[in-house]
């Protein structure tokens, strides 16, 4: 289970996250970027019974400092910052059955941070996750560049390579 790439820690706890589009890619899961804007289904299921007695909350909030996926806590400024921030916010709940599922309207492309925050209720100890994602395409512009360098490269080597001159040694004379 820890090469799950849709494995989340929250402290010391673990729980399988999964989205899903149900109105534009109902048969697919998601555990990073969604690729398109539309209706989202998140659904955390509880690996540790633990968090089963816990109040969980869950939250979305927009990457207004345009963090990225190295996203912390810390980066997004504060609980004020994080607050002003939220475009949705599910209150502490416990989740005895183990799931927890969210239904969210993105209507908005872009950066987007989840933050799960567990609370011990009999020791008073709180544990947080915060997972960044993109929404409406991979972020990929920032790769663009390269991307067009090794095309054109690839299209140098190939119109290169028919060129006598250039690759194959000239034919001797006897």
């Amino acid at each position: 289970m820890e090469e799950d790439m849709c494995l989340i820690k929250i402290g010391p706890y673990s729980a399988h996250f999964t989205g899903y589009l149900p109105q534009a890619r109902a048969s697919q899961e998601f555990c990073e970027d969604i690729p398109v804007v539309t209706n989202a289904i998140f659904v955390l299921d509880f690996i540790s019974d633990e968090l089963r007695a816990m109040d969980v909350d869950f939250r979305i909030v927009r990457d207004v400092k345009n963090i990225g996926n190295k996203a912390s806590y810390e980066d997004l400024g504060g609980p004020e910052a994080v607050e002003k921030a939220s475009v949705f916010y599910e209150t502490p709940k416990t989740y005895s059955a183990g799931t927890l599922s969210i239904h969210y309207p993105f209507v908005e492309r872009g950066g987007y941070v989840g933050i799960i925050e567990a609370h011990h209720q009999a020791t008073g100890l709180s544990y947080r996750s915060v997972f960044p994602f993109y929404v409406g395409g991979g972020h990929y512009a920032k790769y663009l560049t390269y991307y067009a360098l090794l095309f054109v490269f690839c299209g140098v080597f190939i119109w290169g390579s028919g060129r006598r001159s250039i690759f194959r040694p000239k034919p001797r004379a006897v």
